[in-house]
């Protein structure tokens, strides 16, 4: 496998899924499942800097984990659960989404929602969940909203896995290092949207070609489905207008990501979100110190766009 080089960029790291990239899927076969969770991942190859900011791209090869037996067998059984989430961890995910639906390249890839770093940045206060979350707790809310399945255990082989991979790709950034390279891409201000310029556009532009015409995707890592029963809940942060728009901006279309409009992106997001997905049940239980921001696409406000009602400018309020 390769190592990545030292790359400068400004993105940012969704904590949810949907939108494809075309990688190429890469297996790394375990004999044995994982018991213990691993306190630490070392490596030689990321010179740690101090905490503060740190200016490069971590080299991260998956080819220079530590010769450990268990803390190897636990990175590499956790590289596999986020590269194919769908397949390893398959009775936790209930659609046919991974980790790298998003994050390109089990989040190796620094141009697309990098996952490099990311213990960096936990444990950290998220206002949906009204109090401080954890490296586990985030995972954990992702499995149940972007995946549209069910928790992992606390004491799971696969949550202990994927923090052990998690640790790994981390190294040589340390708690509250700032990460150039996963800045938010979320859309500031978002322009009032077209849902016919939406879908139009999604011909135009090609995303039927990854994604197919009717959002079902071709693959979890090739073209994620978009909208129906295998794509992400609208409990998922992709399901707010801001952060799909400003995700589909960023890193959309494959291989001519930033050539869209932010007019263009708002109208993508718009028609993708207008399509029938998951319900998330929580909805009320969200935000619960207030603060609820005003573009999440609920069931209710899908079907308002379907016949004719919605209200784009109430939807944007916090956006305009």
């Amino acid at each position: 496998m390769k190592a990545y080089p030292i790359v400068f960029s400004a993105l940012g790291a969704l904590a949810t899924i949907a939108m494809g990239i075309g990688i190429n899927k890469t297996f790394i076969q375990l004999e044995e499942p994982v018991s213990e969770v691993v306190e630490t991942a070392t490596s030689d190859m990321a010179d740690t800097e101090s905490a503060g900011s740190i200016q490069h791209f971590p080299e991260i090869s998956m080819e220079d984990i530590p010769d450990d037996e268990k803390m190897k067998e636990d990175i590499l059984f956790g590289y596999n659960l986020v590269n194919e989430t769908h397949v390893y961890a398959d009775e936790y995910v209930g659609n046919q989404l991974s980790c790298t639906s998003c994050h390109a390249g089990a989040g190796l890839e620094s141009s697309n929602a990098s996952l490099v770093g990311v213990m960096a940045d936990y444990p950290q206060y998220i206002a949906r969940s009204g109090g401080i979350v954890t490296i586990e707790e985030r995972i954990n809310g992702c499995m149940v909203r972007s995946m549209n399945g069910k928790k992992f255990d606390v004491n799971s082989p696969e949550l202990e896995a994927i923090v052990a991979y998690f640790k790994y790709i981390s190294t040589g950034v340390e708690i509250g290092t700032e990460r150039p390279w996963a800045k938010s891409s979320d859309m500031k201000k978002v322009p009032l949207p077209s849902v016919s310029d939406g879908e139009r556009l999604f011909q135009e532009k090609s995303c039927v070609a990854c994604h197919a015409a009717d959002g079902a995707g071709n693959g979890a890592n090739t073209g994620p489905a978009l909208w129906g029963d295998n794509s992400f809940n609208d409990g998922a942060g992709l399901a707010r207008l801001s952060k799909i728009a400003g995700y589909i901006q960023s890193y959309m279309p494959a291989g001519q990501e930033g050539t869209l409009t932010e007019q263009d992106a708002a109208d993508l997001a718009a028609y993708i979100l207008s399509q029938d997905r998951p319900e998330w049940k929580g909805h009320d239980k969200d935000w619960p110190k207030g603060g609820r921001p005003s573009d999440i696409m609920t069931k209710e406000r899908r079907e308002q766009v379907q016949n004719g009602t919605m209200n784009w400018q109430e939807l944007l309020a916090d956006f305009q």
